[in-house]
């Protein structure tokens, strides 16, 4: 007898959606009923054409795809979905698969690679899986969008100071650098913590590396 065990119950895990490319009907049906059965949203499709045509839902989620597809190869679909910045993780099946497919799979960027046939929990694992890296993909594009937008607020001044501020320059340090007087330099820094909702330097430091934020000697007109 086969355990089926679900994703831990969250609102994010409720919202994930698997998405299955495979031509074989009975393979799809199977695997739409096996992830249905402890609640997650499913979509098939028959090719990769199919997929493409369609329209993805902003929610976590991964692919379930068939290393062998008419028309447009699973591993050669990987490559097009990576050019056209379809970020989603691929767990490969396969009936005929061979360890330099793997490899390349793998490689690529590939969650998981199971052979036909798979036991159910496997599968099951490997979704769960895949949707937690795609649910932490996606945390994390949030926090970078939300200090890019932060960071935009910031006027060429005072997104240079920071740059200094945060390579470990002293007030001091940043006038002499940049030809400002150094209580110029405190309220540029005081407007910067404000801004970025920073609580302490270190916190700045840690939203510069995030955003590849590094010092820079460039002198902006005030």
């Amino acid at each position: 007898m086969t355990v089926r065990s679900a994703p831990p119950h969250s609102n994010s895990a409720e919202e994930a959606i698997v998405f299955v490319v495979d031509d074989d009907a009975s393979v799809r049906e199977a695997l739409s009923s096996l992830f249905r059965s402890v609640g997650l949203q499913v979509e098939t499709f028959g090719s990769a054409h199919e997929f493409l045509q369609s329209k993805l839902p902003n929610a976590p989620g991964c692919l379930i795809l068939d290393i062998r597809l008419p028309r447009l190869s699973g591993l050669d679909f990987q490559a097009e979905l990576a050019r056209a910045d379809i970020r989603i993780p691929i767990i490969f099946m396969t009936g005929h698969g061979d360890i330099p497919m793997t490899v390349r799979a793998m490689k690529a960027g590939a969650v998981d690679f199971l052979t036909k046939p798979f036991r159910d929990q496997d599968m099951l694992d490997a979704v769960t899986a895949a949707i937690e890296r795609d649910r932490n993909s996606r945390d994390e594009a949030k926090v970078l969008s939300d200090l890019q937008a932060l960071f935009a607020t910031l006027t060429p001044r005072e997104r240079q100071v920071m740059n200094l501020v945060t390579a470990g320059l002293m007030n001091k340090q940043i006038a002499a650098e940049i030809g400002l007087a150094e209580i110029t330099v405190k309220i540029h820094r005081g407007n910067i913590m404000r801004k970025m909702g920073a609580k302490s330097l270190p916190d700045l430091v840690r939203m510069a590396e995030l955003l590849g934020s590094g010092p820079t000697s460039s002198r902006p007109q005030t």
